[in-house]
């Protein structure tokens, strides 16, 4: 944590611990959390996961005061929040949720610059940061900034929810079942964006859900809580799947361990393709030509800052005068950070079979197919084949 001065600027994930912390309600004889103990390393990922009821989201908001623990240490860097001033705290503490939670009658912009605001950025700062955060977040600051929250769809609702949690650069993030709310498609193009993000900024992120899929594909970590936020397994997704700690644990895992391996892989660790492209301010003529002949070959084409706009073969692209109606549209694209699970959904739902892949400003940087997907699953297999007899001779 940092002090009045440093805050602004700071930014760098800090170490979390949580000492035998407890939250016992009033007329209850149980605790709703019973002696939580555990370390969140400086710049993870750590995913809560557990069964409605399990004192996840309690957990979680212990940290930030906004549920003050009966008993137990909290600290953040050092720093025992409960010797902090809790609206301070919160400030230093970029904080997601459900549906976002965004001031209805604030757009945008006010939105995300709310908390520089409180913690005294002069205007011209913040005006500078809201643009800068929306940018991050792949929303156009020039077409979003002065929008309300109901003019937005949900996805894009939570990305605003990200930038505001975001914009006074704290180094911890808490997110309560942020992307719970939107259909699977966006979730899962959010869910890369977080990863993104995450690789960019190095944030100290605690990440609760009830989805084990979701926590494999996000965490450094995963923390699966039992009963009263016990915690039954705390480590590495790779571990957690290939030796779950009880049968509790395993009921998490579920079936098809090995498949899981997919949302272990990042398209990033494969090696994608490539097809022809052109920009929209190019003639129609020049994709034809980069086409050639080959029957079913298709390009793409890509906005003035290099973004993937439109898939067209040179059939399409002859029957038009200008590239901005040529084919269709890119529906849905992956990232460098997406899994490989997320590129087969992609392929699987494209008309021919390819998913475009983008980089970190949503720059096109090359197509994944579904013969590289499969022999990936099939190498996994493999792998996993041979690793069976060892588990049985232990």
């Amino acid at each position: 944590m940092a002090d009045d001065k440093t805050t602004p600027t700071g930014g760098h994930g800090v170490e979390i611990c949580l000492e035998e912390v407890s939250k016992r309600y009033p007329g209850q004889k149980q605790s709703a959390v019973e002696s939580v103990s555990m370390t969140i390393p400086a710049g993870e990922m750590v995913v809560l996961v557990g069964p409605s009821g399990s004192g996840k989201t309690t957990t979680m908001r212990m940290i930030n005061r906004l549920i003050e623990p009966t008993s137990g240490k909290i600290t953040i860097g050092g720093q025992d929040v409960l010797g902090l001033d809790p609206d301070k705290l919160r400030r230093e503490i970029g904080y997601s949720i459900q549906q976002a939670g965004l001031f209805p009658h604030l757009t945008v912009g006010e939105n995300v610059g709310v908390v520089p605001g409180l913690v005294g950025w002069d205007k011209k700062r913040i005006s500078e940061r809201v643009d800068e955060m929306l940018d991050l977040v792949n929303l156009d600051p020039a077409e979003f900034r002065d929008r309300y929250p109901r003019q937005l769809s949900g996805g894009q609702q939570q990305r605003v929810g990200v930038a505001r949690a975001l914009a006074a650069n704290p180094p911890v993030l808490l997110m309560d079942e942020p992307f719970g709310a939107v259909d699977p498609i966006t979730r899962g193009v959010l869910q890369d964006e977080l990863m993104r993000l995450q690789a960019d900024l190095g944030k100290t992120i605690v990440f609760v859900t009830h989805d084990f899929d979701e926590a494999v594909k996000l965490g450094d970590r995963i923390a699966v809580l039992g009963d009263r936020s016990k915690i039954l397994q705390y480590d590495t997704p790779d571990a957690i799947l290939a030796n779950p700690a009880d049968d509790t644990v395993a009921g998490f895992v579920g079936a098809g361990a090995a498949l899981k391996q997919l949302t272990l892989r990042r398209v990033r660790e494969i090696e994608v393709g490539q097809v022809p492209t052109v920009t929209v301010d190019e003639s129609p003529t020049v994709l034809k030509e980069r086409l050639g002949t080959r029957r079913g070959a298709i390009g793409l084409v890509l906005d003035k800052r290099n973004r993937p706009l439109r898939w067209a073969t040179a059939r399409e692209a002859g029957a038009v005068s200008t590239l901005e109606r040529a084919g269709r549209p890119v529906e849905d694209s992956v990232s460098l950070a997406s899994t490989l699970q997320d590129a087969l959904e992609a392929i699987l739902t494209d008309d021919d079979g390819v998913a475009v892949v983008i980089g970190s400003r949503g720059e096109y940087v090359g197509v994944v197919d579904i013969d590289t997907v499969m022999n990936t699953i099939k190498a996994l297999r493999e792998e996993h084949a041979a690793d069976e007899p060892a588990e049985g001779q232990s």
